[in-house]
């Protein structure tokens, strides 16, 4: 492998095109009207112009891509995440033009892409399910009668679904059949795919993912858990390494579930086996991602390995240099994607220029991101700007050095993520290691916190108005929340 193309953008690009050089391998970029001045852009030996600023118009079409290989002597691609990583059209159009996708197999994609297939796959080696059905569920009478059986409140999920599209939780039989329609009509608009299923509904679920490392020899080991509890709209915003709630019974059995899961569809590459965990840390197979995860860093972090280098290595071929009992977990990690997102405003997404950007440094913090000073947030992508990772020797101190980092991010003209990071540290919940995926909607009020901020704020007001009023008889103005969120101000520009 001597040129890898990154088929993908931002601080991912970047992220896989430094372990590449590392390797001493050359890197292609690929770029849209947007990103003309992109950090990735600069930072590839080589860069390719692909096509308009909506994805759909440039990283989604496969076609370019391959020409970008052609056109530049690319003997390899990586997908990074999202965009085509998934996408096994893409991974056997690579495949039939005799390039090398450093991912699974086609096949192995398209059975983990649909949770119904994976489930199949799974069951193969009695992977523990959350009790539901096996199959599609089309007929509403037998859908109403299976519900009953399974009992509610139950979750009708899409079979191709993902992010919580075509997801509907039903607490009564009177409103399932409305329940059903809107999930397969909310199936069919987003993945094309009417398919639903049926499952128990998990009422206070923790969202747990094993990783998973297969090469092409028959080896696969698994590189322990994240927990990723911590969402907004089904969509995870701060993951940890590991989890604060696994024993190492439970990890063990984890780990091996996940192993076999990546087993029964012969597994190459790196991959993220998917659980929840119930009250009763019982834990039940959820779906496998078959790619590299945003959340990848806290696992690099905790073993000492380079995943990008080993997905590098085992589709060069290399079988993995390590055993299962080489690998040992060292300290604890925690991720906090910094979204340009308003929590204030449910976690609308934002737009702008980022006026200041100034990174944290020091001791056990890194940061991975795609932006710098000056540079403006465009509104057709995914709004991460930056995944902030911190290391200690114990959960204590990873969690200390993130409200320190936190602290030192100096971010200005959009709004972020950041303080929401600041109040999961300091919150209770998640110090003790008590929290579910319901944290937010539980515990995060901002109309709560706002005018729980207001009365401190007005006193405020009262004094420094006085102190001017006696100086020059000046009036101070408040302008209203909504006024400082950049995408609600303009969001009749955005369709």
């Amino acid at each position: 492998m001597n040129k890898i193309l990154v088929a993908n953008r931002g601080e991912i690009a970047l992220r896989i095109m430094r372990s590449a050089k590392e390797m001493g391998i050359l890197t292609v970029a690929v770029f849209s009207e947007a990103d003309r001045e992109a950090l990735h852009v600069r930072y590839a030996d080589e860069a390719i112009f692909i096509g308009p600023a909506p994805a759909n118009q440039s990283y989604l079409v496969g076609e370019k891509i391959i020409e970008a290989c052609r056109a530049t002597g690319a003997d390899a691609i990586h997908p990074g995440y999202g965009f085509l990583s998934e996408n096994p059209v893409f991974a056997q159009l690579v495949k039939d033009a005799g390039l090398i996708l450093i991912g699974p197999t086609p096949e192995a994609m398209a059975i983990m892409g649909n949770k119904l297939s994976a489930k199949a796959a799974a069951l193969k080696y009695q992977i523990p399910m959350v009790p539901g059905t096996e199959e599609a569920i089309t007929d509403i009478s037998e859908a109403k009668r299976r519900a009953a059986e399974v009992g509610f409140p139950i979750l009708i999920k899409a079979a191709a679904g993902g992010g919580g599209k075509g997801m509907r939780v039903v607490d009564d039989i009177s409103v399932f059949e409305e329940q059903m329609q809107l999930a397969v009509s909310e199936a069919l608009s987003a993945f094309g795919d009417g398919a639903v299923f049926i499952e128990r509904y998990v009422s206070s679920p923790r969202h747990i993912e094993i990783q998973v490392l297969g090469d092409n020899h028959g080896n696969i080991v698994h590189l322990f858990e994240r927990e990723c509890s911590i969402q907004r709209r089904h969509q995870k915003v701060i993951e940890e390494a590991p989890s604060s709630i696994l024993s190492p019974e439970i990890r063990e059995k984890m780990g091996k579930c996940a192993v076999d899961v990546a087993r029964s569809v012969n597994y190459t590459g790196a991959g993220t086996v998917e659980f929840i965990l119930d009250e009763n840390l019982d834990f039940f197979f959820l779906e496998m991602n078959t790619r590299l995860q945003v959340e990848h860093p806290v696992t690099e972090l905790i073993t000492g390995l380079d995943l990008v280098k080993e997905q590098i290595k085992i589709a060069s071929g290399e079988a993995l240099s390590f055993s299962q009992e080489d690998l040992k977990i060292n300290g604890h990690a925690i991720e906090l994607r910094v979204y340009a997102e308003d929590p204030q405003h449910n976690f609308l997404p934002d737009i702008g220029v980022l006026k200041t950007y100034r990174t944290p440094k020091g001791n056990g913090v890194r940061v991975d991101d795609g932006f710098e000073e000056g540079m403006e947030i465009p509104v057709y992508y995914d709004p991460m700007i930056a995944k902030l990772i911190t290391y200690g020797a114990s959960r204590t101190e990873a969690i200390a050095r993130m409200l320190r980092a936190i602290a030192e991010y100096d971010i200005t003209g959009i709004q972020t993520t950041l303080n929401f990071g600041k109040f999961v540290m300091e919150h209770e919940a998640f110090i003790s290691g008590n929290f579910n995926t319901h944290f937010v909607s539980k515990y995060f009020n901002p109309e709560e916190r706002e005018n729980g901020n207001e009365e401190e704020a007005l006193i405020a007001a009262i004094v420094a108005l006085n102190h001017l009023k006696k100086k020059n008889n000046a009036v101070l103005a408040v302008p209203p929340a909504e006024e400082s969120n950049n995408w609600l101000k303009n969001r009749k520009n955005y369709h």
